[in-house]
């Protein structure tokens, strides 16, 4: 099936294995979700003293009932298995990693170019399941041979194989990819070790399932080392950083996720999966409108996810609350604020031996390669069979486009470019100054905007005016400095774009230290006068994905 389907247990007996899920289905397909009377799905907890962990377990082939309860909920009536173990098609045991059991695993995309860190799922002789980031999951396609699988367990010692990527899918709700593996071109000397740790891993499950009541210890493959006790320690460290999410938080992040969820389906199935697109813009759109302020301060909070993506969500975000702002009843809106998400979709696309990764700073060569995203993707789409609308295409084709004819791809000049185009092409002017790019540092909202006008020639300066009168010098989501040494958020300013509520998160005579305190323009004098914006990077202040 296309997209998988959400479910809810609402049932489990441990003592029999029954296992009840809901789910709700509009379509009338639902059985196709079930292949010889099986199901497969995974299964993710958050847990943990601040919900801050993840533990992911994937059953496949489980027997399923499927019974119909109204016009568009279903119950799924799951018979577990009798073990955790399973039998794959050519005879090999399949060993999940569950109950905490832990291996690291890098996945060598590029020969000596890049490398995708993850971890290991499941492992079986004939290869192995590993989640990786969504954003690492651009460089990979399915029957795509990698020169190098590593896997490395908590004692230190580790595996090594060629491997070939047999399938690729969204992992649980939190932002991964699952990527299945198949392990090629073994020696002699690969395979007996490979059959060795598969044996520890099945003693390690056993043990700690308690399905042996031999196994009376873990298998020494699995004791942390002195290496992965401080990656361990490190861990704990950052999630102890980062503080609860707000619901607003949340919902960018969501909206950030499934629009590599969508490439990911572009990519891999040769589908353009419309409606994941669509919520994207529609979840935008509601929380403009729900609560605006909070909405800006949590599109900060993408600083940490991948240029393309952090650059996509907020472009789009602001101008769903620009144009939201001009018109509230404007037909064009969702049409333009998906043009301006799908118009970055062209640069992972082009992700491939030449342009191994988006995250380096490029030669004139890969710049190069890059400025034909555009076309790119508007190829992508017809190869797809999805023809944009007329506002949604113009704002995919000209949104790098500037009235003297200086942008890309057509070199389109002045009236050829729609007001539209023109408010798109100054929201992503100052996006991208206000962010490090190819090595250089970000700027100040103040230069930005002075770089902005400085360029006069290629952008509307009644289109900047209102940018600045929207956003202030000290935009909502931006990190101020203050002279008693504290870092704050700036979360809400007033009518002249000063701030008047803020969020404390470090302060500088102890840097090692997090601190998370709200305080309102009042308060201020508590953290000293207002020095200016700064970049998070230089101060160590990041997000910590769950």
């Amino acid at each position: 099936m296309p997209y998988p389907l959400k479910a809810e247990v609402i049932d489990i007996d441990l003592r029999t294995g029954r296992l009840v899920l809901e789910a709700e289905y509009a379509g009338q397909d639902i059985d196709r979700y079930l292949t010889s009377g099986g199901v497969s799905f995974d299964i993710e907890v958050i847990k943990g003293p601040q919900d801050l962990e993840r533990d992911t377990y994937s059953l496949s082939n489980v027997a399923a009932k499927l019974i119909k309860t109204d016009s568009t909920q279903y119950r799924l009536e799951c018979q577990l298995p009798e073990s955790v173990f399973v039998h794959e098609s050519r005879g090999a045991v399949r060993i999940p990693f569950i109950l905490g059991m832990q291996a690291r695993v890098s996945l060598e995309v590029y020969l000596n170019e890049l490398s995708v860190p993850g971890r290991l799922r499941n492992l079986s002789v004939g290869g192995c399941m590993a989640d990786i980031e969504l954003a690492d999951s651009i460089a990979i396609g399915v029957n795509q041979e990698i020169p190098g699988v590593t896997l490395e367990f908590p004692n230190g010692e580790s595996f090594f194989a060629e491997g070939k990527i047999r399938h690729i899918r969204p992992f649980g709700q939190h932002g991964y990819a699952a990527v299945g593996i198949q392990f090629i071109n073994l020696s002699t000397t690969q395979t007996e070790a490979l059959f060795r740790y598969v044996s520890e891993s099945e003693r390690e499950a056993a043990y700690r399932t308690g399905a042996n009541d031999k196994m009376d210890h873990h298998s020494p493959l699995f004791i942390p080392g002195a290496k992965e006790k401080k990656i361990l320690q490190r861990e704990a460290q950052e999630r102890e950083k980062r503080a609860r999410q707000s619901p607003m938080e949340r919902g960018v992040m969501d909206v950030a996720h499934q629009l590599q969820v969508g490439l990911m389906y572009m990519k891999t199935r040769g589908l353009f999966p419309e409606k994941i697109f669509y919520d994207c813009v529609d979840t935008l759109r509601y929380l403009v409108e729900q609560d605006r302020k909070a909405f800006l301060y949590a599109l900060a909070f993408l600083h940490d996810e991948p240029n393309w993506v952090r650059h996509a969500v907020q472009v789009a975000g602001q101008l769903a609350d620009m144009l939201l702002a001009r018109d509230p009843h404007d037909p064009h809106v969702r049409e333009a604020v998906l043009g301006a998400l799908l118009h970055t979709l062209g640069k992972p696309l082009l992700v491939g031996p030449q342009l191994p990764s988006l995250k380096v700073n490029m030669n004139p060569a890969q710049k190069d390669i890059l400025r034909g995203h555009v076309t790119t993707l508007l190829d992508k789409l017809a190869t797809l069979g999805w023809t944009p609308s007329p506002t949604c295409r113009e704002v995919i084709e000209d949104a790098n486009e500037r009235l003297d004819g200086s942008g890309y791809p057509a070199g389109k000049r002045g009236d050829a470019l729609s007001d539209r185009v023109r408010l798109v092409s100054v929201i992503k002017a100052i996006n991208r100054l206000l962010h490090a790019r190819n090595g250089i540092p970000p700027h100040t909202p103040l230069n930005a905007y002075r770089l902005v006008n400085e360029a006069a020639a290629a952008y509307d300066k009644a289109v900047l005016v209102e940018y600045i009168q929207a956003y202030g010098l000290y935009p909502i989501g931006s990190l101020a400095k203050f002279s008693g040494g504290f870092l704050a958020w700036v979360m809400d300013i007033d009518g002249k774009g000063m701030p008047t509520k803020v969020c404390v998160v470090k302060n500088l005579r102890f840097p090692d230290t997090n601190i998370r305190s709200e305080l309102s323009s009042g308060d201020f004098s508590q953290i000293g006068k207002l020095e200016g914006i700064v970049n998070p990077a230089d101060y160590g202040v990041k997000v910590i994905k769950v």
